[in-house]
């Protein structure tokens, strides 16, 4: 109990070091700009709440705050945020006037930084590698579930997608070329898939359905219920589990179930069934040789259907993307989901979209792996980019609406009245405020929901999508 609790405390520690560390870096940014360029700094700030330690250093405040999320850089000059957090410092004298390449400068240097830090963590994951699993890297299909759209289209395992919906495809899930982004992107009420069986190139129109969600939860998005071919390849071998004691290893292939042979992990179980009384003889595929095992299966765990085995199948594969690759896939990501959001006919919708709850999810199932750090990176590097686009919205609380309103200023050549920037200014505030409710709302319940839900087994094949 001790020892799962300490795992827990650490990787909420490991998630709340590089989450703060991704928002304060973009608040550093203006900072230094904000030095730089003369502006006064009323406060630097990491995290939020009641300060635990603040001290003056020149005439600045440095903080550090009792909520760990993020930072601030409070600069009057850039734009008056009385209405929304209220006076914080007394002044005798009025403060000078900057320019609106000033307030342009200290503006943009959030994001700068932002996608600076990004450019270095792909950098770093072009180096030390970046994990992605073995069976999403094919568009072949595994598994078509009974009854579904796609059985009823005649879809087959084994068929290779080379289309869906007129696009290509790379591998089966994601946001860039996948099977599954563009079943749930399609718009039409057939979607065309172009696949290779037997040698011969086919066109195939498949319907598609929807699970009806409760409104609490998230709507249910396009799903033609097929999984990608999941090769019986064994990830890793829980120490002393019915695997390990039948001398399984890291890097198995499983080939043949009691002399029956399996290419996707569905074969696998259909053959191993449900009887845990006698052994399972298996042959394996360990490096170039072959080699047979005798696996005694224990009793399901943990709300499981199969066996328990011990094994946690599919394995890691390292791919070293250059940092202009990653940046790229980035940038196409977040406008693939802009364009699906901007469509009147598509399905998803701002609920789709995840906030600050969402993201530390994220984070924390990312961690879970042993190969944490390497995917948390890799993340932060789509995190970044989105943090610097994100923030160049021309809303007036983000960086893009002071950079908007300096421009208007510089046309007008008068700054916009107090009362008018202050109106403008809690309008977006609250605007920005109600998305991230918003979104946050179906982060928890998809948190509660998961919660609810009995644990699957570890061996259980990927969600047919």
């Amino acid at each position: 109990m001790v020892s799962h609790l300490s795992h827990i405390v650490l990787i909420a520690l490991e998630v709340l070091l590089i989450f703060n560390l991704l928002i304060v870096v973009h608040e550093l940014g203006h900072f230094l700009a904000a030095r730089w360029r003369g502006l006064v700094i009323d406060e630097f700030g990491i995290w939020f709440g009641k300060p635990i330690w603040r001290k003056k250093i020149g005439d600045v405040w440095f903080s550090l705050g009792s909520i760990p999320a993020g930072g601030f850089v409070k600069l009057p000059q850039l734009a008056p945020m009385e209405a929304i957090e209220g006076e914080t410092e007394d002044r005798t004298e009025p403060l000078p006037c900057i320019t609106p390449l000033d307030k342009i400068i200290v503006a943009f240097a959030g994001p700068v930084f932002s996608f600076l830090l990004a450019v270095v963590m792909a950098t770093v994951v072009w180096g030390v590698g970046k994990p992605v699993d073995e069976f999403n890297e094919t568009t072949t299909i595994g598994v078509v579930k009974q009854g579904g759209p796609a059985d009823k289209a005649e879809l087959k395992a084994g068929d290779r997608i080379l289309e869906v919906d007129g696009k290509p495809v790379k591998r089966f899930t994601g946001p860039l070329q996948s099977v599954t982004w563009r079943i749930v992107r399609s718009e039409g009420e057939t979607i065309p898939f172009k696949i290779e069986r037997d040698g011969q190139i086919l066109t195939i129109e498949s319907g598609w359905d929807r699970e009806e969600n409760p409104k609490w939860k998230r709507k249910s998005l396009r799903k033609v219920q097929i999984g990608p071919r999941f090769i019986p390849s064994i990830g890793k071998v829980d120490p002393g589990s019915p695997a390990a004691k039948a001398g399984l290893l890291d890097g198995d292939i499983v080939s043949e179930v009691n002399g029956k042979p399996v290419v996707d992990i569905s074969d696998f179980f259909e053959a191993l069934g449900t009887n845990i009384s006698n052994p399972v003889k298996l042959k394996v595929q360990r490096g170039n040789t072959p080699v047979e095992v005798s696996l005694q299966p224990a009793p399901p765990k943990d709300g499981a259907k199969q066996p328990h085995l011990g094994v946690a199948w599919g394995r890691m594969t390292l791919i070293h993307p250059t940092p202009e690759e990653q940046i790229v896939d980035a940038v196409m990501t977040i406008r693939n989901m802009l364009d699906a959001l901007l469509s009147p006919k598509s399905d998803v919708k701002a609920q789709h979209f995840s906030g600050p709850v969402g993201i530390l999810k994220a984070y924390y199932n990312m961690f879970e792996s042993e190969q944490g750090w390497r995917l948390a990176i890799a993340f932060s590097v789509f995190f970044n980019v989105n943090l610097a686009l994100f923030n160049m919205l021309p809303f007036p609380v983000l960086d893009g609406g002071h950079i908007t309103l300096a421009i208007i200023e510089s046309i007008r050549r008068k700054p916009m009245t107090g009362a008018v920037l202050e109106w403008i200014q809690t309008a977006c505030a609250i605007t920005v405020m109600t998305f991230l409710a918003y979104v946050t709302f179906f982060d928890v319940s998809d948190f509660f929901s998961a919660k609810k839900s009995p644990p699957p087994a570890k061996a259980t094949p990927a969600e047919s999508k």
